[in-house]
């Protein structure tokens, strides 16, 4: 397999200005400004070398595309220089065909569960979502085959919190948007609960004390 590397190294590599890290993938927009544009822009993609074996998730709308490159194996989940070299090449038939790049409007939506054993209740959401365990963490991860839906989280616990709602949502959103994120979240009606963590997260709550986290890749090296 191609090289692996960090969020930090994809951001260090020429060509990439186009692109953010949100989660475990790098993710562009591109604003097509209509379904058949964005059509052209899919087929001009598809038709880059390379794609038997290492391909990105495309979701055409009818505003835009969104394009997502993560590098999948059975245990490893992340990117990889390939990611860099096929991001370069999408950016470059994106301008060929006049469509802008706006990285400031993806992000990446993640269910979190406070489990005290991960086993006994994994089994169920996998049942009742239709989903698989993820490869290289089937034991902490659940994510949807179809690649639609988002993935579900359980994270360990050592003891009860009664206390604390336990599901939340995290959102994973490019690192220069997050605090716009958070002060729009909080002038809607929230309360922030803890900045202990930023940049990595901040922890919101809404009026009933439901929980979400607002996330970067910022501080995580």
């Amino acid at each position: 397999m191609t090289e692996r590397i960090t969020a930090r190294q994809f951001y260090e590599a020429d060509g990439v200005e186009d692109w953010c890290v949100v989660g475990e993938g790098a993710c562009t927009y591109l604003r097509t400004g209509s379904f058949a544009a964005g059509d052209r822009l899919v087929h001009a993609i598809s038709q880059l070398a390379g794609l038997e074996d290492h391909h990105p998730d495309l979701d055409l709308r009818s505003e835009g595309v969104t394009v997502r490159l993560i590098t999948i194996t059975h245990d490893y989940y992340g990117l990889s220089e390939r990611d860099v070299e096929l991001a370069r090449q999408i950016s470059a038939a994106a301008r060929e065909l006049g469509v802008p790049a706006d990285p400031s409007a993806v992000q990446t939506v993640q269910v979190t569960i406070d489990a005290l054993v991960s086993p006994e209740v994994m089994p169920f959401w996998r049942a009742v979502l239709g989903y698989e365990y993820r490869g290289d963490t089937p034991d902490e991860d659940l994510i949807d085959p179809r690649g639609r839906g988002p993935s579900f989280w359980f994270q360990p616990m050592d003891a009860p919190r009664p206390q604390r709602n336990r599901i939340h949502i995290d959102i994973w959103v490019p690192h220069d948007q997050a605090e716009a994120r958070v002060a729009a979240a909080i002038a809607a009606g929230g309360h922030l609960v803890s900045d202990e963590h930023a940049p990595a997260w901040w922890t919101l709550a809404d009026a009933e004390g439901n929980e979400a986290d607002v996330a970067t890749l910022m501080g995580r090296d």
